[in-house]
């Protein structure tokens, strides 16, 4: 098997970042908010892993973190949907700007 250089594997992890970065900050759609936030928390985790890999004694160590942020993006995840429910139940909308929840 062909490893790939360090340098690949942090700008394949800076391309995801950015497009979930865009993603969040143009969408208008609160799922899709939602998406490329997982999308980034997936770029971390190729981060963790890659420098675990060229980096640390013992390489289990990025995967144990990777496996932790992947648990922490799931309940996230799961949070963020139940009140994107409960905002689509009350407002009848998903759309992020049209929602004014603080606004008498």
């Amino acid at each position: 098997m062909i490893a790939l250089p360090l340098s690949h594997m942090l700008i394949f992890s800076l391309l995801l970042f950015a497009i979930g970065l865009y993603g969040a900050l143009v969408r208008r759609n609160i799922i899709g908010i939602l998406i490329s936030i997982e999308l980034m928390l997936n770029a971390t985790n190729i981060n963790l892993i890659a420098f675990s890999k060229y980096t640390s004694l013992a390489p289990e160590t990025g995967q144990i973190f990777a496996i932790f942020v992947i648990a922490l993006a799931a309940t996230a995840a799961a949070v963020g949907l139940a009140i994107v429910l409960a905002l689509y139940r009350t407002r009848k909308t998903i759309y992020s700007d049209e929602v004014h929840l603080l606004k008498w």
